[in-house]
């Protein structure tokens, strides 16, 4: 087995009885190391200027504008801030994958001394959502110089708003760009610090958790705390109500149904001697199956209300549906975990648990088969592995090209299969 070496680091070739596969891998290999410079710039001016949920305005016209450059036709404004480009090879009608990334940024403050350290007081890209803006353009990019040789399309989907319900992913298929023309698979990938740069994980079936936020607002009577005889003690049945509520998870649960129903959030706005007469708490229930979830937010409702009842106040509940479960489809992941495999080696390619964090990719999911993978971004070595959504959280940036890489050579892996 030989080695090509890249700008980065030393990929294994395999050795292909076929010499057209042959060529293609040397070409994405070879494509993927001559943008990993503008990879990298596109990455930081994204890090620098970035923008809220449904606010992507300066974000699209930024990715627009490469992708004009790099002569791939495309749309914007769709479902908000939304871009949709395509880039057809030969008989483009054959089959159509898409590959998604989202643009949006968090509200953090970044705590960062490098010099792309965002520019927008208060918001950060603590999600990774420019690189994986970065990793699109670069490998739509490669997949336009090579479009004459695969045949089928290739549709680009820049989503605005994953960070925030109702997110952006149900608006775009609301608005068609799964179809004209029909996706047959979607791909789309996310940074994950907790593995080492160069590395891909992938997990078939349900992969991430369904996520709903949780609103119960107790109401009494509220007065001074001297005379608990008097009033409706708030505070003491928001308590009860979110320990009770512990019961969903411990009693009422299929075992063999990950489920968590946290809470976050207490306003009991009183004092040390005021009840006050309205008290709200917030939180998240996650879980990985669509018929308990249903069941679940029933009983959650029940119990805060019984609860309150029993207490002589009232409960007032509204749980917001959030982003499915994804399910990543067994055969797509097993073929784009097998395209990693080749592209990569075995030792770059793991195998992932469940995790309990949402995505709105979730929607794309339930619509057309779809594999969601993880781009490992840390580099131990130099002290990069903070956390998603810290105000400390960046990338070793070697791993864009890992990125960019592993989403043109999956998409035309997957271009080869009807």
């Amino acid at each position: 087995m030989g080695y090509y070496v890249k700008s980065v680091f030393a990929l294994p070739l395999p050795s292909y009885k076929n010499i057209k596969i042959f060529t293609m891998h040397r070409k994405v290999q070879e494509l993927a190391a001559s943008f990993f410079v503008e990879t990298v710039a596109i990455r930081r001016h994204l890090h620098q200027h970035p923008e809220l949920s449904f606010q992507e305005k300066e974000t699209a016209a930024f990715i627009s504008a490469k992708l004009k450059e790099y002569g791939i036709s495309h749309q914007t404004g769709i479902a908000g801030h939304g871009i949709v480009a395509l880039i057809e090879g030969k008989n483009p009608g054959k089959r159509c994958i898409a590959l998604r990334a989202d643009m949006d940024a968090l509200p953090i403050r970044e705590q960062s001394s490098q010099p792309y350290c965002s520019r927008n007081e208060g918001v950060m890209h603590a999600c990774g959502h420019d690189a994986h803006s970065a990793i699109l353009l670069s490998a739509g990019r490669i997949l336009k110089e090579l479009k004459n040789d695969f045949e089928g399309t290739i549709k680009l989907i820049f989503q605005p708003a994953e960070e925030k319900l109702p997110g952006g992913a149900k608006a775009m298929i609301d608005a068609g760009v799964l179809q004209n023309p029909e996706v047959n698979t979607i791909i789309g990938l996310h940074v994950l610090p907790s593995m080492e740069s160069g590395s891909l994980g992938f997990r078939a079936g349900p992969f991430m958790a369904s996520g709903d936020e949780v609103n119960i607002t107790v109401k009494g009577k509220g007065g001074h705390a001297a005379m608990p005889d008097l009033i409706t003690d708030t505070v003491l049945i928001a308590s009860q109500i979110i320990v009770n509520l512990q019961q969903v998870v411990s009693r009422m649960a299929p075992p063999s149904t990950p489920t968590v129903l946290s809470f976050g959030r207490l306003i009991a706005e009183g004092s040390y001697n005021i009840i006050p007469a309205e008290v709200t708490i917030q939180g998240t229930f996650r879980t990985f199956d669509e018929n308990w979830r249903e069941k679940a937010r029933n009983q959650i409702a029940l119990i805060a209300q019984h609860t309150a009842i029993a207490a002589g106040a009232t409960a007032e509940v509204f749980i917001e549906k959030g982003y499915p479960v994804l399910l990543n489809n067994d055969k797509i992941t097993a073929q784009a975990q097998m395209a990693a495999i080749e592209f990569f080696g075995q030792e770059a390619v793991t195998d992932l648990p469940q995790r309990m964090t949402t995505e709105d990719f979730g929607w794309y999911s339930h619509e057309i088969p779809a594999c969601f993978f993880r781009l490992g971004t840390a580099n131990n070595a130099k002290g990069i592995n903070n956390a998603l959504h810290t105000s400390t959280f960046d990338i070793d940036e070697n791993s864009l090209e890992t990125g960019v890489a592993s989403m043109a050579w999956i998409a035309l892996k997957l271009l080869e299969k009807v």
